[in-house]
């Protein structure tokens, strides 16, 4: 188990999709020879088609206020589009795709997964239909696939300390990962469950570097888990809750922009991070739809609408940093090194992490 920082996860993903086992040996799919410029971005979409199937369907683990938003934007544009949406952690809603796959029902055109390894599993399965946007070429090799097209990052979260000013004392402020196992966190510590891709990199990737015992002791201060960014922060704000272990940096500058008592801490040693990964799903009932949704997603206008829906930091160099937020480039990123483990240590991870939050002995 290892994992890296940013200055290095080019090269390791780019080993990664060349390893056996993944489609690299796919054929690459070609651009289309003339596309289409459309309102700030180009699309090698059918519009016409799209507009005809009159429909979006989207599998997201994004909070449902922010998927409203970024919908919203993209209907604002193509009112011909009606679009809908399901919320669920990524394992809940990776579950519930490869059921709906298995039972041959297609109900779904693209799909967000806070999860690299479910996503790589995806693409390895056949799920992920390969569509090369000419809108990828703003993004950086280690955020695409390889061959291009069958998924892409469409942001990059990280994982920090979050705590209640108001609730801790200037000399209690947790500054670095350790000082969270202190007994003084007892029943004031809150995390996300088993199912969020986000916490499965903060355990991923500090477990090599703080030890098997840190976890262990992490349990004694018996941390809550819950299901949202959304319902960790209202603890805090309300005081139910003291700190955020692995709290999302996005959730942070939501709540401080409307004022909540809430402080964020970059610990020294790095912060966690992982990718909101998109692709198109094979056999979707609005394949046109869908490739116009990703052109426009993928796109400045798209990734601006994203960050603005839920303060998220764009892969790519020319959108800037969500407002109030940190720039990438100013934290240490610790992604996972080997991807492909990341998935496998899924099973272990939830072993471990449920125990940690009291739900099994």
């Amino acid at each position: 188990m290892k994992s890296v920082t940013a200055a290095s996860a080019a090269l390791l993903l780019g080993l990664l999709a060349s390893a056996p086992g993944t489609p690299a040996a796919q054929a690459q799919a070609k651009l289309c020879d003339a596309p289409k410029q459309m309102q700030g971005f180009k699309t090698c979409a059918n519009v016409e088609k799209a507009f005809a199937e009159g429909n979006l369907v989207q599998y997201s683990t994004d909070p449902e206020h922010g998927q409203v938003k970024l919908l919203n934007a993209f209907k604002e544009m193509f009112p011909q589009i009606k679009t809908s949406y399901v919320r669920l952690q990524a394992g809940s809603l990776y579950s519930k795709l490869l059921a709906e796959r298995q039972a041959k029902s297609y109900l779904v055109d693209t799909i967000q997964l806070s999860d690299m390894g479910m996503m790589l599993d995806l693409q390895k399965r056949g799920g992920l239909r390969q569509y090369q946007s000419p809108e990828m070429a703003g993004f950086k090799p280690e955020y695409k696939s390889a061959p291009e097209g069958f998924w892409t990052w469409g942001a990059i979260i990280m994982a920090g300390i979050a705590y209640n000013p108001n609730q801790v004392k200037d000399a209690d402020i947790p500054k670095k990962w350790e000082d969270l196992v202190d007994a003084k966190w007892l029943d004031s510590v809150n995390v996300k469950v088993t199912n969020s891709g986000l916490q499965h990199g903060v355990w991923y990737v500090l477990k090599p570097l703080l030890g098997d015992a840190y976890f262990s002791k992490l349990g004694e201060v018996k941390p809550r888990a819950f299901d949202s960014y959304v319902q960790q922060y209202g603890r805090l704000v309300d005081g139910q809750d003291k700190v955020i272990m692995g709290a999302q940096y996005s959730g942070y500058l939501e709540f401080k922009a409307k004022g909540a008592p809430v402080a964020f801490v970059f610990p020294e040693l790095g912060v966690p991070a992982v990718s909101q990964t998109w692709g198109l799903i094979a056999d979707g009932p609005n394949p046109n739809a869908a490739e116009l949704f990703m052109d426009w997603f993928l796109s400045p206008v798209g990734q601006k609408a994203y960050s603005a829906a839920l303060l998220l930091h764009s892969p790519r160099d020319d959108v800037p940093a969500p407002a109030g937020g940190a720039a990438l480039k100013d934290m240490k990123l610790l992604f996972p090194q080997d991807w492909h483990d990341f998935e496998k240590s899924r099973p272990a991870f939830a072993k471990e992490w449920d125990k940690i939050v009291g739900l099994r002995k």
